[in-house]
Protein backbone atom coordinates (compact mmCIF):
# COMPACT_ATOMS: atom_id res chain seq x y z
CA UNK A 1 0.00 0.00 0.00
CA UNK A 2 1.61 3.28 -0.90
CA UNK A 3 1.07 6.00 1.67
CA UNK A 4 0.57 10.19 1.33
CA UNK A 5 1.72 9.98 4.67
CA UNK A 6 4.74 11.32 5.97
CA UNK A 7 5.28 9.81 9.41
CA UNK A 8 9.29 10.19 8.97
CA UNK A 9 11.36 10.72 12.41
CA UNK A 10 8.45 10.13 14.54
CA UNK A 11 7.80 7.15 16.94
CA UNK A 12 4.69 4.62 17.00
CA UNK A 13 3.95 2.30 19.46
CA UNK A 14 1.30 -0.22 18.71
CA UNK A 15 -0.27 -2.54 21.62
CA UNK A 16 -1.20 -5.80 19.89
CA UNK A 17 0.67 -4.71 16.83
CA UNK A 18 2.16 -8.34 15.73
CA UNK A 19 -1.05 -9.93 13.80
CA UNK A 20 -4.29 -9.18 12.06
CA UNK A 21 -5.58 -5.63 12.36
CA UNK A 22 -2.72 -4.37 14.32
CA UNK A 23 0.32 -5.78 12.27
CA UNK A 24 -1.68 -4.34 9.29
CA UNK A 25 -1.50 -0.84 11.27
CA UNK A 26 2.39 -0.93 11.88
CA UNK A 27 3.52 -2.19 8.21
CA UNK A 28 1.07 0.86 7.19
CA UNK A 29 3.18 3.27 10.01
CA UNK A 30 7.02 1.48 8.78
CA UNK A 31 6.16 2.67 5.28
CA UNK A 32 5.32 5.75 6.03
CA UNK A 33 8.57 6.22 7.36
CA UNK A 34 8.25 5.63 11.44
CA UNK A 35 9.64 4.01 13.82
CA UNK A 36 7.75 1.06 15.23
CA UNK A 37 7.54 -0.35 18.82
CA UNK A 38 4.73 -3.20 19.26
CA UNK A 39 4.15 -5.46 21.80
CA UNK A 40 1.75 -8.31 22.72
CA UNK A 41 2.03 -11.34 24.94
CA UNK A 42 4.09 -14.01 22.78
CA UNK A 43 7.94 -13.41 21.81
CA UNK A 44 7.46 -15.68 18.80
CA UNK A 45 5.35 -13.15 17.23
CA UNK A 46 6.99 -10.31 18.37
CA UNK A 47 10.17 -11.32 17.03
CA UNK A 48 8.60 -12.22 13.52
CA UNK A 49 6.66 -8.71 13.67
CA UNK A 50 9.88 -6.66 14.10
CA UNK A 51 11.41 -8.50 11.69
CA UNK A 52 8.62 -8.11 8.63
CA UNK A 53 8.60 -4.26 9.83
CA UNK A 54 12.69 -4.04 9.66
CA UNK A 55 11.96 -5.17 5.87
CA UNK A 56 10.46 -1.52 4.88
CA UNK A 57 13.97 -0.21 5.77
CA UNK A 58 13.52 1.75 9.42
CA UNK A 59 13.51 0.82 12.78
CA UNK A 60 11.82 -1.32 15.11
CA UNK A 61 11.57 -2.62 18.37
CA UNK A 62 9.25 -5.08 20.52
CA UNK A 63 8.65 -6.38 23.56
CA UNK A 64 6.60 -9.49 25.04
CA UNK A 65 4.27 -7.79 27.42
CA UNK A 66 0.66 -8.50 28.55
CA UNK A 67 -1.78 -5.28 28.68
CA UNK A 68 -3.12 -6.78 31.95
CA UNK A 69 0.06 -6.24 33.59
CA UNK A 70 0.58 -2.75 34.62
CA UNK A 71 4.05 -2.45 34.92
CA UNK A 72 5.28 -4.40 32.01
CA UNK A 73 3.35 -1.97 30.39
CA UNK A 74 4.86 1.14 31.72
CA UNK A 75 8.12 -0.68 31.16
CA UNK A 76 7.67 -1.07 27.65
CA UNK A 77 6.68 2.83 27.12
CA UNK A 78 9.95 3.70 28.93
CA UNK A 79 12.27 1.58 26.84
CA UNK A 80 10.40 2.20 23.60
CA UNK A 81 11.98 6.27 24.72
CA UNK A 82 15.18 4.93 25.00
CA UNK A 83 15.49 3.09 22.14
CA UNK A 84 13.41 4.84 19.85
CA UNK A 85 13.11 8.65 20.99
CA UNK A 86 10.17 10.47 21.83
CA UNK A 87 6.59 8.85 21.72
CA UNK A 88 4.44 10.56 18.81
CA UNK A 89 1.74 8.14 18.05
CA UNK A 90 -0.30 5.32 20.00
CA UNK A 91 -2.07 2.84 18.45
CA UNK A 92 -3.97 0.40 21.34
CA UNK A 93 -5.35 -2.48 19.80
CA UNK A 94 -4.81 -5.47 22.46
CA UNK A 95 -7.85 -7.52 21.85
CA UNK A 96 -8.94 -10.83 23.35
CA UNK A 97 -12.64 -12.39 22.23
CA UNK A 98 -14.46 -15.96 21.51
CA UNK A 99 -18.06 -16.55 19.85
CA UNK A 100 -20.28 -18.09 23.01
CA UNK A 101 -23.89 -17.29 23.78
CA UNK A 102 -23.97 -15.90 27.27
CA UNK A 103 -24.75 -18.85 29.34
CA UNK A 104 -21.77 -20.51 27.93
CA UNK A 105 -19.29 -17.85 29.18
CA UNK A 106 -17.90 -18.46 32.49
CA UNK A 107 -17.41 -15.94 34.93
CA UNK A 108 -13.57 -16.62 34.75
CA UNK A 109 -14.03 -16.18 30.56
CA UNK A 110 -15.92 -12.62 30.93
CA UNK A 111 -13.44 -11.20 33.20
CA UNK A 112 -10.80 -12.50 30.63
CA UNK A 113 -11.84 -10.57 27.50
CA UNK A 114 -12.82 -7.47 29.71
CA UNK A 115 -9.34 -7.30 31.34
CA UNK A 116 -7.82 -7.33 27.91
CA UNK A 117 -9.98 -5.31 26.24
CA UNK A 118 -10.95 -2.56 28.67
CA UNK A 119 -8.75 -2.90 31.41
CA UNK A 120 -5.88 -3.38 29.17
CA UNK A 121 -6.55 -0.44 26.98
CA UNK A 122 -6.37 1.83 30.31
CA UNK A 123 -2.83 0.40 31.11
CA UNK A 124 -1.95 1.15 27.78
CA UNK A 125 -3.29 4.62 27.82
CA UNK A 126 -2.03 5.39 31.39
CA UNK A 127 0.75 4.27 30.43
CA UNK A 128 1.30 6.59 27.75
CA UNK A 129 0.33 9.75 28.81
CA UNK A 130 3.84 10.82 30.48
CA UNK A 131 5.37 10.18 26.75
CA UNK A 132 2.47 11.70 24.64
CA UNK A 133 1.36 14.91 26.61
CA UNK A 134 2.61 17.30 24.66
CA UNK A 135 0.93 19.17 21.17
CA UNK A 136 0.34 16.75 18.44
CA UNK A 137 0.67 13.31 19.90
CA UNK A 138 -2.12 11.27 18.21
CA UNK A 139 -3.60 8.31 20.30
CA UNK A 140 -6.60 5.87 18.61
CA UNK A 141 -8.22 3.13 20.09
CA UNK A 142 -8.88 -0.53 17.91
CA UNK A 143 -12.88 -0.65 18.98
CA UNK A 144 -15.64 -2.87 17.54
CA UNK A 145 -18.84 -2.13 16.50
CA UNK A 146 -20.05 -4.79 19.50
CA UNK A 147 -19.41 -1.25 21.81
CA UNK A 148 -22.48 0.13 20.19
CA UNK A 149 -24.88 -2.33 18.85
CA UNK A 150 -25.74 -5.73 20.65
CA UNK A 151 -24.53 -8.47 18.99
CA UNK A 152 -25.65 -12.18 20.34
CA UNK A 153 -22.56 -14.79 21.02
CA UNK A 154 -20.88 -11.45 21.74
CA UNK A 155 -22.03 -10.49 25.36
CA UNK A 156 -18.04 -10.30 27.02
CA UNK A 157 -17.24 -8.15 23.89
CA UNK A 158 -20.16 -6.00 23.74
CA UNK A 159 -19.23 -4.73 27.56
CA UNK A 160 -15.38 -4.39 26.92
CA UNK A 161 -15.61 -2.67 24.06
CA UNK A 162 -18.84 -0.35 24.91
CA UNK A 163 -15.96 0.46 27.64
CA UNK A 164 -13.14 0.92 25.44
CA UNK A 165 -15.41 3.78 23.68
CA UNK A 166 -15.75 5.77 27.13
CA UNK A 167 -12.43 6.00 28.01
CA UNK A 168 -11.90 7.27 24.31
CA UNK A 169 -14.13 10.22 24.94
CA UNK A 170 -13.77 11.02 28.40
CA UNK A 171 -9.34 10.55 28.06
CA UNK A 172 -10.14 12.62 25.24
CA UNK A 173 -12.08 15.47 26.97
CA UNK A 174 -9.35 15.56 30.14
CA UNK A 175 -6.16 15.47 27.98
CA UNK A 176 -6.80 17.96 25.17
CA UNK A 177 -5.55 20.36 26.93
CA UNK A 178 -1.95 19.03 27.19
CA UNK A 179 -2.25 18.95 23.32
CA UNK A 180 -3.20 15.20 22.72
CA UNK A 181 -6.38 13.99 20.73
CA UNK A 182 -7.91 10.63 21.12
CA UNK A 183 -9.81 8.48 19.24
CA UNK A 184 -10.99 5.30 18.60
CA UNK A 185 -11.59 3.89 15.16
CA UNK A 186 -14.46 0.65 14.91
CA UNK A 187 -13.97 -1.86 12.02
CA UNK A 188 -16.37 -4.28 10.41
CA UNK A 189 -15.83 -7.60 8.83
CA UNK A 190 -12.20 -7.23 7.89
CA UNK A 191 -11.14 -10.05 5.86
CA UNK A 192 -8.02 -12.69 6.74
CA UNK A 193 -7.71 -11.95 10.34
CA UNK A 194 -7.71 -14.06 13.71
CA UNK A 195 -11.16 -12.32 14.64
CA UNK A 196 -12.96 -12.46 11.53
CA UNK A 197 -12.26 -16.39 11.33
CA UNK A 198 -13.62 -16.65 14.56
CA UNK A 199 -16.87 -14.81 14.11
CA UNK A 200 -17.19 -16.20 10.86
CA UNK A 201 -15.96 -19.95 10.77
CA UNK A 202 -17.26 -21.49 7.72
CA UNK A 203 -18.55 -20.38 4.31
CA UNK A 204 -22.22 -19.99 5.70
CA UNK A 205 -21.65 -17.30 8.14
CA UNK A 206 -19.22 -15.62 5.31
CA UNK A 207 -21.62 -15.37 3.06
CA UNK A 208 -24.21 -13.62 5.65
CA UNK A 209 -21.75 -11.71 7.07
CA UNK A 210 -20.80 -10.70 3.37
CA UNK A 211 -24.31 -9.88 2.31
CA UNK A 212 -25.07 -7.99 5.23
CA UNK A 213 -22.48 -5.33 4.56
CA UNK A 214 -24.23 -2.12 2.47
CA UNK A 215 -20.74 -1.91 0.20
CA UNK A 216 -21.11 -5.71 -0.42
CA UNK A 217 -17.72 -7.05 0.33
CA UNK A 218 -15.33 -7.47 3.27
CA UNK A 219 -12.81 -4.80 4.41
CA UNK A 220 -9.23 -4.97 4.69
CA UNK A 221 -6.22 -4.45 7.10
CA UNK A 222 -5.28 -1.56 4.22
CA UNK A 223 -9.25 -0.04 4.94
CA UNK A 224 -8.19 0.45 8.67
CA UNK A 225 -4.62 1.70 8.56
CA UNK A 226 -5.62 4.35 6.55
CA UNK A 227 -8.04 5.30 9.09
CA UNK A 228 -5.01 5.39 11.75
CA UNK A 229 -2.96 7.09 9.73
CA UNK A 230 -4.84 9.98 8.89
CA UNK A 231 -6.50 10.03 12.85
CA UNK A 232 -2.64 10.33 13.46
CA UNK A 233 -1.73 13.24 11.00
CA UNK A 234 -2.02 16.58 10.77
CA UNK A 235 -4.85 16.35 8.53
CA UNK A 236 -6.71 15.12 11.17
CA UNK A 237 -5.89 18.09 13.92
CA UNK A 238 -8.92 18.86 14.55
CA UNK A 239 -10.72 16.09 15.35
CA UNK A 240 -10.81 14.46 19.02
CA UNK A 241 -13.25 12.06 20.93
CA UNK A 242 -14.70 10.59 17.35
CA UNK A 243 -15.57 7.08 17.08
CA UNK A 244 -15.03 6.15 13.85
CA UNK A 245 -16.93 3.16 11.57
CA UNK A 246 -14.81 1.68 8.75
CA UNK A 247 -17.33 -1.16 8.20
CA UNK A 248 -18.52 -0.68 4.88
CA UNK A 249 -21.75 0.83 6.32
CA UNK A 250 -22.26 -2.59 8.28
CA UNK A 251 -22.61 -0.94 11.79
CA UNK A 252 -26.03 1.01 9.86
CA UNK A 253 -28.00 -1.99 10.32
CA UNK A 254 -26.43 -4.99 8.37
CA UNK A 255 -24.86 -5.90 11.80
CA UNK A 256 -27.96 -7.12 13.38
CA UNK A 257 -29.24 -9.02 10.32
CA UNK A 258 -26.14 -10.62 10.59
CA UNK A 259 -26.01 -11.22 14.27
CA UNK A 260 -29.50 -13.30 13.48
CA UNK A 261 -28.24 -15.20 10.84
CA UNK A 262 -24.91 -16.24 12.40
CA UNK A 263 -27.09 -17.11 15.89
CA UNK A 264 -28.21 -19.76 13.14
CA UNK A 265 -25.22 -21.25 11.61
CA UNK A 266 -23.51 -21.50 15.07
CA UNK A 267 -26.55 -23.21 16.29
CA UNK A 268 -26.53 -25.65 13.67
CA UNK A 269 -22.91 -26.59 13.69
CA UNK A 270 -23.92 -27.26 17.63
Amino acid sequence: MSTPFDFSGKTVFIAGGTSGINLGVAHAFAKAGAKLAVISRKQDKVDAAVAALKTHGGEAVGFAVDVRDYAAVEAAFKETQSRLGAIDVLISGAAGNFPSPALGISPNGFKSVVDIDLLGTFHVLRSAYPYLNKPGASIVNISAPQAYIPMEFQMHVCAAKAGVDMVTRVAAMEWAAAGVRINSVTPGPIDGTEGMNRLAPNEATRKLVAESVPLGHFGSTDDIANACLWLSSPYARYVTGVVLPVDGGWSLGGLSVSSAGMKKAFTAAG
